[in-house]
């Protein structure tokens, strides 16, 4: 029976050739090209996580983020190099990489720049704003008015800025890791749920093991006696070229439909719950929306690139299922007031939906 359902998931062979001239999938691309770009991202990760002590699951999502050509919001604890993380992400890729910090006298205009008027020809030009980079952290991007976190929403949906009448497109390769700080609300502008479902994923992280921390302060006390964080493979950093082709093949992998159909019933059953559990049916007041449908199949193809394999199965979702659902599920009152966790539900869910 396993073996069967396995056959079920791989792709049939042998593989005819796409009419398009453009597909870069690992099964059409000449096997040399395939390897080097799966091995160049692969490089990309072990150095992330060599980087960055203690949170792999966070390199392992931003990575998987990336190459689904999404964006993350990522909520712990401050001092868990979130920003080190990104940071680092960008000088393995050749990107530009720029932080802002959220506050509530932010106004959009800082964000996306503004037209500076120049007396010596009576013109105006452009200034770009910290959003025209490749890489961008928005450090408690809750401590900014609405209007400010729209103009940042636009730049992540729509790739593009607006500064008057005029609209500025941004890089190709555009990344955005928001940060969330859950010990203190006080002064906050919480994000609505409808904002909250253009991210792609939603990372929670905590601290360190107490190996990893006595890690990290040698890894810190190397780096300020060297000065400099040393790449520590030749191929790194990669071209932007190598993710964008990564992202190619990922767009043509391997989906079966009893796969695509899990997914399905996953989300679904966030949006009605009662024929499953009805204890879910008391906690859940709103599902998740089919953006949650489109993350799954986008980030499960990218796991799966990612461990090697040109299919996508069952676990791939079940790995990706908090990350992709925790923001996008409202839970009802009766839930709060009882302790449960949004975790907590969609363990419940996983449990309560069999894979067909």
């Amino acid at each position: 029976m396993l073996q069967q359902q396995l056959r079920l998931l791989k792709p049939p062979g042998p593989v005819q050739a796409q009419t398009s001239t453009n597909s870069r999938n690992l099964r059409y691309m000449p096997e040399s090209e395939s390897s080097r770009v799966h091995e160049e991202v692969i490089a990309l990760r072990d150095f992330m996580s060599s980087r960055i002590l203690g949170q792999q699951r966070l390199c392992n999502r931003m990575l998987v983020a990336l190459l689904a050509d999404g964006h993350i919001l990522v909520e712990g604890p401050p001092g868990l190099a979130k920003t080190r993380a990104v940071k680092t992400l960008a000088s393995g890729v050749r990107a530009d990489f720029q932080r802002i910090q959220f506050t509530p006298d932010l106004l959009p205009a800082d964000l996306t720049g503004t037209d500076v008027y120049r007396p010596d020809d009576s013109s105006f030009s452009f200034q770009p704003g910290p959003l025209m980079h490749h890489v961008v952290v928005a450090d408690e991007i809750n401590r900014a008015p609405a209007k400010v976190q729209s103009a940042l929403l636009e730049a992540m949906e729509e790739r593009q800025i607006t500064v008057g009448k005029n609209t500025y497109p941004l890089p190709g390769l555009y990344f955005v890791m928001a940060t969330q700080n859950p010990i203190e609300q006080e002064g906050t502008y919480p994000l609505p749920e409808s904002q909250l479902d253009r991210f792609l994923l939603k990372i929670t992280i905590d601290y360190p093991a107490v190996d990893n921390e006595v890690e990290i302060m040698r890894q810190v006390r190397s780096e300020a006696q060297q000065g400099q964080m040393i790449m520590p493979n030749s191929n790194l950093p990669i071209s932007q070229e190598s993710i964008f082709a990564a992202r190619a093949e990922i767009l043509q992998m391997f989906i079966a439909e009893p796969v695509e159909q899990y997914i399905v019933q996953l989300v679904d059953a966030s949006r009605h719950p009662a024929p499953y559990s009805a204890q879910l049916a008391e906690w859940i007041q709103y599902g998740a929306s089919p953006r949650a449908s489109l993350a799954f199949d986008r980030c499960a193809r990218a796991l799966a690139w990612l461990e090697g394999r040109d299919y996508v199965s069952p676990e791939d979702v079940q790995q990706l299922a908090h990350e992709v659902l925790r923001h996008r599920i409202l839970l009802t009152y009766q839930a709060e007031a009882d302790g449960v966790s949004i975790d907590a539900v969609i363990d419940e869910l996983l449990a309560k939906v069999p894979v067909t």
